[in-house]
């Protein structure tokens, strides 16, 4: 039964047709684009100028505004369930999360008494448990206090734990559909790890499932058949068990990526100066209930 279901997987995902895309700039003139989040009824979506300490709202046809200012250098953006904005902030070394009435609650800042080093991407699963990496590039490091580069699990009861920690730094973060698997690149090995997920959140089974990523990865997400898409050189295409499909050109090198539009069928992709747009022929993973098609 295995076999035929990992062969089943196998040949979903290999008839999936990601030749002829066209790939359009929909924002541009920013500094440096990270860590889109679609609302959960798609119909906007929010991303990051992280040097201009700004959040941006993307909305298709009508374009980009800015949605919030001193953002505490927001790099990871993600809605959960219920609507609620979760913001890694990378110079406030914090992640918040933020409700339809813009009251902010602080949901981690420390561990073992010491400050985070840079909270840089997070991804929440609909019964509200939440991972984060927890990396520091470039000036961050000189202001590390942990004794190592981390990814953290929130119960949804603000419990925080570590998932791992290494001397390597952990970038971009995501779940499968079913939210039993947890991935997430590491920057300076340039592979994927994943994670089994119990319903509690333990995580277990630690393997790399892509290794000799073409490109430093940064974000990651999964369509809804558990394809993965690697921010590296171009986006970067793999089945859930580590066998490439395809590559996705992209005119700057990409940061991050996320399925958006009523159909989450967009992949939304931020780029350095700009964000793109690309219509797929899959929908994506978005973390929380998607509408029915």
């Amino acid at each position: 039964m295995v076999r035929w279901l990992t062969l089943f997987f196998a040949l979903s995902a290999l008839a999936q047709d990601f030749h002829n895309l066209e790939v359009i700039r929909v924002a541009t003139t920013y500094r440096y684009t990270d860590g889109p989040a679609p609302s959960r009824g798609g119909e906007f979506l929010l991303f990051a100028d992280v040097p201009s300490n700004r959040i941006l709202k993307f909305t298709p046809g009508k374009g980009a505004e800015t949605y919030r200012e001193n953002a505490g250098g927001a790099s990871g953006l993600v809605f959960d369930e219920k609507g609620r904005l979760l913001v890694c902030e990378s110079t406030a070394r914090r992640v918040i999360r933020i409700d339809a009435k813009g009251a902010v609650e602080v949901l981690a800042e420390t561990f073992v008494g010491k400050r985070l080093n840079a909270p840089n991407d997070i991804t929440v699963r609909h019964d509200g448990h939440v991972w984060f990496t927890d990396p520091a590039f470039a000036s961050q490091l000189d202001t590390k206090e942990l004794p190592f580069f981390g990814i953290f699990h929130l119960s949804p009861r603000n419990e925080l734990s570590t998932v791992w920690r290494g001397a390597t730094r952990p970038n971009g973060i995501a779940l499968s559909p079913n939210g039993r698997t947890l991935y997430a690149t590491d920057s300076d090995l340039r592979l994927v790890r994943a994670w089994d997920l119990s319903s509690q959140g333990a995580a277990s089974n630690e393997r790399v499932v892509v290794s000799n990523l073409d490109g430093i990865p940064g974000g990651i997400k999964c369509d809804e058949k558990g394809n993965l898409y690697v921010a590296a050189n171009g986006i970067l295409i793999f089945s859930h068990a580590g066998q490439p499909l395809h590559r996705l050109e992209i005119l700057e090198k990409p940061s991050n990526c996320a399925f958006g539009d009523a159909d989450f069928q967009s992949l939304y992709v931020t780029a350095r100066t700009s964000l793109y747009r690309i219509r797929m022929p899959v929908r994506g993973s978005a973390g929380f209930s998607l509408p029915q098609q």
